[in-house]
């Protein structure tokens, strides 16, 4: 999701800021659920996918906005 950066970065900002951390731990959640569906594990109908698939995408454009706003510009 942060390509580029440094997992090191990422796991400082998780463990300072509870909002952070908490869609961070979210997105892996609806990703893993998102995975399941396509391999069959937990199979959902095509209405449900979409639904998971764009709040994953919320998600991860909320922790971008939040992860850019907060580091320095070089």
């Amino acid at each position: 999701m942060f390509e580029g950066q440094p997992q090191s970065e990422i796991d400082a900002r998780r463990k300072s800021d509870p909002e952070f951390k908490e869609l961070y731990e979210r997105h892996q959640k609806l990703n893993k659920k998102c995975m399941d569906a396509a391999l069959g594990v937990n199979p959902v109908g095509d209405l449900t996918l979409g639904q998971l698939k764009r709040e994953k995408l919320l998600t991860k454009q909320r922790l971008l906005r939040m992860y850019e706003s907060s580091s320095p510009v070089h």
